[in-house]
């Protein structure tokens, strides 16, 4: 019943990453691709239908860490506090942004709106690269299962190390590439050929970047996501956005099962002790809290997921961006 938690954890998780993922890229990307008003509003309308339904995802997440997970959740919640509640505010600003965007009738308006989103949305991927990054590197775990360190530099200070700064650069080029490539999917005219570009020479960037890593490191997961994210620039190239959206979340997908199983049943590494790591069994729940945690899952998650497909059906026509003449 742990692995088949971590399995529930590990998909929400990917779920949360890929559907928020290209919502945060279209945030940050509705400035420059947007050249008026007109443009900026087709954009917003893509993810209009989706953006409050993806968060859910994150509920599910959180709520699975907690309920099945309960000292990895407290190690990481107690360590990465200070992240974690810039992480929800930004998420409360880019909400607002998207929700009063049309509440005013004023450009102005809407042009702060928009670019609060945009920042938002840049923050928030940025935090959360780092996030990963952390995961991947570890904390400094003491052997009673707390973080060591007081005051800022023990909730700051993970998100100062390499893997940290990867980790956020990296999430950056994804949410890029997933925003470029649902805009270029959902989208006609002038921003669907914008958004087409940015796929192409982001992709180009990626790939090459990644190409780099894998032969330096030896790392075949680096090699792998350079392969896909190359397909998926090709495949934006040739205008087959759905086959260069579906590369890329397979790409994000796969990163984030590689984060949450870099250490084999190792959960959080502990940076001063391999011993004092904790592990899925030395963090799950008792065995019945799981029982009936999975009660609560068997009858909630289905629900959720022929809700949010049938969503993305209703939904599933472009957005016209060019202006239409009478």
């Amino acid at each position: 019943m742990i692995t088949f938690w971590f399995a529930v954890l590990v998909v929400a998780w990917v779920l949360y990453f890929v559907l928020e993922g290209f919502d945060f890229g279209v945030g940050f990307l509705s400035p420059a691709l947007g050249r008026d008003e007109h443009e900026r509003g087709a954009i917003i309308r893509t993810v209009g239908p989706f953006w409050d339904g993806n968060e859910v995802w994150l509920v599910a997440a959180v709520g699975v860490t907690f309920a099945a997970f309960p000292a990895w959740y407290a190690a990481l919640m107690s360590a990465l506090y200070l992240p974690m509640v810039a992480i929800l505010l930004l998420l409360a600003v880019r909400g607002v942004a998207l929700e009063f965007r049309g509440k005013h009738d004023s450009p102005s308006w809407r042009r702060r709106c928009d670019l609060l989103l945009a920042a938002s949305s840049c923050g928030i991927v940025l935090l959360w690269g780092a996030v990963l990054g952390v995961l991947v590197d570890g904390l400094a775990l003491g052997s009673d299962g707390e973080v060591t360190g007081t005051g800022l530099s023990r909730s700051l200070g993970p998100l100062l190390s390499p893997a940290a700064g990867l980790g956020a650069l990296a999430a950056l080029l994804a949410a890029v590439l997933l925003g470029a490539t649902f805009l270029a999917l959902r989208t006609t005219g002038p921003v669907r050929r914008r958004a087409r570009d940015v796929a192409r020479h982001t992709s180009t960037a990626g790939a090459v970047t990644l190409l780099l890593i894998g032969i330096g490191t030896g790392n075949r997961l680096a090699l792998a996501a350079a392969a896909i994210v190359f397909v998926a620039g090709l495949q934006a190239r040739r205008s087959r956005e759905g086959t260069a959206f579906t590369a890329v979340a397979v790409a994000v997908a796969g990163a984030v099962v590689t984060v949450f199983t870099a250490h084999g049943s190792v959960v959080l590494r502990s940076t001063l002790d391999p011993a004092w790591s904790l592990t899925r069994a030395s963090a799950a729940a008792g065995p019945a809290a799981l029982r009936l945690i999975t009660i609560a899952g068997v009858l909630i998650l289905p629900g959720v997921l022929v809700y949010q497909a049938w969503s993305y059906w209703v939904f599933r026509r472009r957005v016209a961006s060019e202006r239409v003449t009478s």
